[in-house]
């Protein structure tokens, strides 16, 4: 367990269900305030709802039904796609979005992926460390494709990540 985590037995992940997703979009647009740069918020209730049509949700909870996290995951051929890993912003620094990426990556490992990919913002350039840490590397970068547009005025594409499993 690396320094920074904090044990927490009474925890699990589980793949999500409909009846989470009022409380998943309460989760991380809380956990992606910081994303200022966005019009609006970062997801909704129609947004999750097409998410979880297309992939899967990994939610972390503790004993009690308490939403700690979450993270998405989209089954890619024989790759693993990866977004919105959210942390309970008064959670955050406590490994629990390590144990979240760690769920996903034996969720792509029983789906026989070979490897994983995400996208970060190149707005958001202090993630690229804590990726790193998770093991992907960079491998180039994407134009940004998203439903929400930028306010005025604001430039940004993706950094592509990936991971081999």
């Amino acid at each position: 367990m690396s320094e920074d985590a904090v044990p927490f037995p009474a925890l699990r992940t589980r793949l999500a269900t409909a009846a989470d997703i009022p409380r998943m979009v309460e989760l991380i647009n809380a956990a992606y305030s910081i994303e200022e740069f966005l019009e609006g918020t970062r997801t909704d209730l129609e947004g999750l709802t097409a998410a979880l049509e297309k992939g899967s949700i990994l939610v972390l909870e503790e004993d009690g039904g308490s939403l700690l996290g979450s993270i998405y995951a989209e089954l890619r051929g024989t790759r693993g796609y990866l977004g919105m890993l959210a942390v309970d912003p008064e959670r955050q620094g406590q490994g629990l979005a390590r144990r979240l990426m760690e769920s996903a990556e034996a969720h792509f490992r029983g789906l026989g992926c070979q490897a994983i990919d995400i996208l970060v913002l190149s707005l958001r350039p202090e993630l690229l460390p804590l990726y790193r840490r998770f093991g992907f590397v960079e491998t180039g970068t994407e134009e940004f494709s998203y439903p929400r547009s930028f306010r005025t005025g604001v430039q940004c594409h993706c950094i592509a990540m990936s991971k081999q499993l």
